[in-house]
């Protein structure tokens, strides 16, 4: 199922505290920032927040500036963008700022607390139980599905912060470094203990804003097993954009392909048709540039824009074969082959019989379609 863009968005002292450090809370961003964030804020189309955060910082999420909720208004978008409250307990305090400002408010909780949170707020806010514990992915798909929600801004606290970094949901850290130490060791800390996802993370951009620095991060290791992480989004947009590299032809479909190792190190890359071949697939020209004994390619996972090909009359393995030969044990791809050219098609099949974990993101499937709609009948 499709998520929304998660971006992360938070302020830290040097020595990496939040702040929200209590009654005597000390600011960290600077005006300028502030209005960054009320930017970013109105960018979105809900922001997301945890319930220990409400309880220590009360705080309104609204877009402050009035020329940014015209613009959502004539955009088509109400207003203020959906505030979303995330509490296992369904302890809430009815009178926070947070439920008495701005527009529509979603609570999601456990079974277990969705009758307390529903009983402290009444019809203040829809109340959505995710079952026993909360799930993170089933929160994102709700977002997603019955929400319409695409791009979901978090700005907290530390737990929510967390969780969604070491299940890799975050599609971006928006992390804000104040010029203060903190030195308190109470004070809260951006991030809690426990197992990340592996790789470092890409900064995409730096910036001074009066006097703190904005850095802008994103995932760069892929996921594990079958479940999608926000890093195969990037990788397979990648790969759907080497798709648009490819020399159009009226035989054969436009495809990219990109090889990641395990820590988020791109090993190749490739698109059909490349280098003057007329019949060289995506995975086959990437996957050739690698040493077939590289260790990493057991861990690796090929990106490629189309499903990688069960069957072809211009080579002897198809591009399924390949990829088990080369004992890689995971793909992403964003479109299953239709029968254009190879009716009953099947390279996922091939591929999941092998053990091979195949992940399809169908949100990537118009970007990797629009090189070949001159293929439609």
């Amino acid at each position: 199922m499709p998520y929304p863009y998660v971006l992360l968005s938070a302020a830290v002292s040097l020595d990496g505290y939040l702040d929200d450090t209590g009654p005597d809370r000390l600011l960290l961003s600077s005006p300028a920032d502030f209005d960054r964030v009320d930017e970013v804020r109105a960018s979105a189309d809900a922001i997301l927040i945890g319930a220990g955060t409400i309880r220590a910082d009360n705080p309104r999420l609204l877009v402050n500036s009035p020329a940014r909720r015209a613009a959502r208004v004539a955009e088509g978008r109400t207003a203020y963008p959906l505030k979303v409250a995330v509490t296992a307990s369904g302890d809430l305090d009815p009178a926070a700022h947070f439920w008495h400002t701005g527009g529509e408010k979603l609570v999601y909780t456990t079974d277990r607390g969705a009758e307390r949170a529903a009983g402290a707020l009444g019809g203040t806010a829809d109340v959505v139980p995710l079952g026993p514990g909360l799930d993170w992915r089933a929160l994102l798909e709700h977002l997603y599905e019955v929400r319409g929600v695409r791009r979901l801004m978090v700005e907290g606290g530390g737990t929510v912060h967390t969780q969604l970094l070491q299940q890799g949901l975050a599609d971006e850290l928006q992390l804000v470094l104040a010029p203060l130490f903190v030195g308190e060791p109470a004070a809260p800390r951006l991030f809690g203990p426990g197992e990340y996802q592996g790789g470092r993370l890409r900064l995409t951009e730096s910036r001074r804003i009066e006097d703190v620095v904005l850095m802008r991060y994103e995932p760069t290791a892929p996921g594990t097993g079958p479940a999608p992480a926000a890093a195969d989004r990037r990788w397979l947009a990648t790969a759907c954009e080497l798709a648009a590299l490819c020399p159009p032809s009226r035989t054969a479909f436009s495809v990219g392909a990109v090889v990641v190792a395990a820590d988020g190190t791109e090993l190749a890359r490739g698109h059909s048709r490349e280098g003057g071949d007329p019949v060289v697939h995506a995975e086959e020209a990437a996957l050739a540039k690698l040493d077939p004994a590289d260790p990493r390619l057991p861990g690796a996972t090929v990106y490629s824009s189309l499903e990688p090909c069960s069957r072809r009359a211009s080579r002897p393995a198809p591009c399924a074969e390949l990829i088990l030969r080369a004992g890689v044990r995971r793909v992403v791809t964003a479109w299953r082959e239709p029968d254009t050219f190879v009716p009953g098609a099947d390279g996922t099949g091939v591929l999941a019989a092998a053990g091979v974990d195949v992940v399809l993101l169908p949100e990537c499937a118009g970007p990797a379609k629009a090189p070949n709609a001159h293929l439609r009948p």
